[in-house]
């Protein structure tokens, strides 16, 4: 029979599922991987998530981009005075926003089940 400690699956999922962490000064803004927030927060984020990609489909309807990466970083923000401070910091610049959240989005992306051990 196989023992574990729960501090040590703690500590495992914090190396495989850990945050994304942005210095702004002296603050660390985390944002967090998706299978570590709330399910309300997973799903405001995948809300957010459809309107960014169907923003770029042939005829749809006009989207604010800026609005929605704000958004998206207030959802994956540890807490909202960190989202704040990074929101402050960031500004109007959308292309900042977007690269911030196209970092994020790769560092979270669960990879393909691996095969069994034999």
């Amino acid at each position: 029979m196989s023992a574990f400690k729960l501090d040590d699956i703690r500590a495992a999922a914090e190396a495989k599922y850990g945050s994304t962490d942005i210095e702004v000064g002296d603050t660390v803004v985390r944002l967090l991987n998706p299978l570590r927030m709330s399910k309300k927060n997973r799903d405001a984020l995948v809300a957010v998530q459809k309107q960014l990609s169907s923003s770029t489909d042939e005829g749809a309807e006009e989207v604010d981009q800026d609005e929605l990466f704000s958004e998206a970083l207030r959802v994956v923000a540890e807490t909202p005075a960190q989202a704040k401070v990074l929101l402050t910091a960031i500004g109007d610049d959308l292309a900042v926003k977007a690269e911030i959240f196209a970092r994020y989005s790769e560092g979270t992306q669960v990879g393909e089940a691996s095969p069994s051990r034999d």
